[in-house]
């Protein structure tokens, strides 16, 4: 008889030790890009794992960049790109880790671990697949791509200039984009795009050094100068008001409109996970998920003045500092969001705050009805019994432009999270059963979107 799904999943089962250790020695290594940690290490450990999954893959590099792998396996009418990033983010802070965060924990169903959600996570479990899936159908009934890149978490400085010197390995019908999670309902859901970001670092000194804070009665404190230009980015409501920038927010459209009105979106949940009674500016229902997906951020990410040790110290800080990010949605751009900051800033007299920008990426959406998503809602619907959430755009953020967008490959993103991954924060986690089952989703992808019937 014929191998079938059924066959795939017990042998998934069967092997479900075997698969999660395999992602708990990857969580191990602790692959920081913004520290310069593990990173050949990573790079040649995620390169033999191809290799043993029959990835015919080899480690490249351009302008002093870190490794990144890319390979094909397989043949067909149709090529999926799977792209993933083996980096992480730093574990900090690592006293609100519960385990260290570079020693994978199994607790109550769930495995924690820094990047083991993001997104080494999905990187092991599609590798798994593809070998999986030959072991129970034969070969391929197309070819897969991989592009593995190890600088994702800090920016992806050399993926550009990767992308134009090696597109003929990276071009394809569809993608498969790193992340992917079940929402705060435990639903399936999909993403057909990400925001982009403008990340900034914003710098103001008022004195030559610090100083006692008897004498700011006639000196400047930076701290206060450096709220006082923050706070004329966003109002009380919440909404951001950098001369300009909303302007060139794309109105949503009918269909834009239509979509999340039918998108299910558990307020309650989400409320709970994040310890919070409601949302911003009072908001439910479809405006609430309007201003979710497609509309841009402006968040203080760090701020950093005077003294904040234990203890007191009366001091007038001569510096002041903050880190600060945009998400950005259709129609902006890192560098036009960096315009108008600078201009804003100097209408208002702040031509003292200096404004260095750091990492941009643009946004990408692409359409529901592309080949490559509905091959994914129809391996999500086979996997978990359900339709998938279609989330017209993933509200992080990623170098799905500096890829997709460059080579116009159609896009899709589905993964293994879940709703309370914390991804970037202490106790990432994924639960190991959302890991087994992202196994079971991709081979029925790979199926599906080689145009075979499940």
């Amino acid at each position: 008889m014929p191998a079938t799904f059924r066959d795939f999943d017990a042998l998934v089962e069967k092997r479900a030790a075997t698969l999660v250790g395999e992602l708990k020695d990857l969580v191990r290594l602790p692959t920081v890009s913004a520290q310069h940690s593990a990173i050949d290490e990573t790079a040649q450990a995620v390169l033999a794992r191809a290799r043993r999954a029959g990835v015919d893959a080899v480690v490249e590099s351009v302008d002093d960049g870190p490794p990144t792998i890319v390979g094909s396996t397989g043949s067909g009418a149709r090529t999926l790109l799977v792209y993933d990033h083996y980096d992480v983010q730093p574990p900090d802070p690592l006293d609100e880790w519960e385990t260290p965060p570079f020693e994978p924990t199994e607790r109550d169903g769930y495995l924690y671990a820094r990047g083991v959600s993001d997104n080494k996570g999905n990187l092991m479990a599609r590798l798994q697949a593809l070998e999986l899936y030959r072991e129970v159908f034969g070969e391929l009934p197309l070819r897969v791509r991989v592009l593995y890149e190890g600088e994702e978490e800090i920016g992806s400085a050399h993926l550009h200039a990767f992308v134009q010197r090696y597109a003929d390995r990276i071009r394809a019908d569809g993608c498969i984009w790193e992340s992917g999670y079940k929402d705060a309902a435990g639903r399936p859901t999909l993403s057909l795009g990400l925001k982009g970001i403008a990340y900034f670092q914003l710098r103001v000194r008022g004195i030559a050094k610090d100083a006692h804070s008897s004498l700011a009665t006639i000196l400047p404190n930076a701290a206060w100068r450096l709220v006082w230009a923050l706070s004329t980015l966003k109002n009380a409501r919440d909404e951001i008001t950098v001369d300009g920038l909303m302007d060139h927010v794309r109105t949503p459209s009918r269909s834009d409109l239509a979509l999340l009105d039918a998108l299910p979106f558990d307020e309650a949940e989400t409320a709970k996970l994040h310890g919070v009674r409601g949302f911003s500016r009072g908001l439910t229902g479809t405006p609430l998920k309007v201003k979710h997906f497609l509309e841009p951020t402006c968040t203080i990410c760090g701020l950093t003045s005077g003294y904040a040790g234990e203890g007191s110290k009366t001091v007038l800080p001569a510096v002041a500092s903050a880190k600060l990010d945009f998400r950005l949605v259709p129609d902006l751009t890192p560098e036009l969001v960096a315009d108008l900051l600078r201009k804003h800033l100097d209408r208002r007299g702040f031509t003292d705050v200096e404004v260095e920008p750091a990492h941009g990426e643009l946004p990408s959406r692409w359409p529901a009805d592309t080949e490559v998503a509905q091959a994914a809602v129809s391996a999500l619907r086979a996997t978990y019994g359900t339709d998938p959430v279609v989330y017209p755009l993933m509200v992080g953020s990623g170098p799905m432009a500096q890829v997709c967008d460059a080579l116009r490959i159609p896009v899709v993103g589905f993964g293994s999270g879940n709703a309370g991954s914390a991804n970037h924060a202490p106790n990432e986690n994924i639960k190991v059963s959302d890991y087994l089952d992202h196994v079971r989703a991709f081979g029925r992808f790979l199926h599906t979107f080689a145009g075979r019937a499940l």
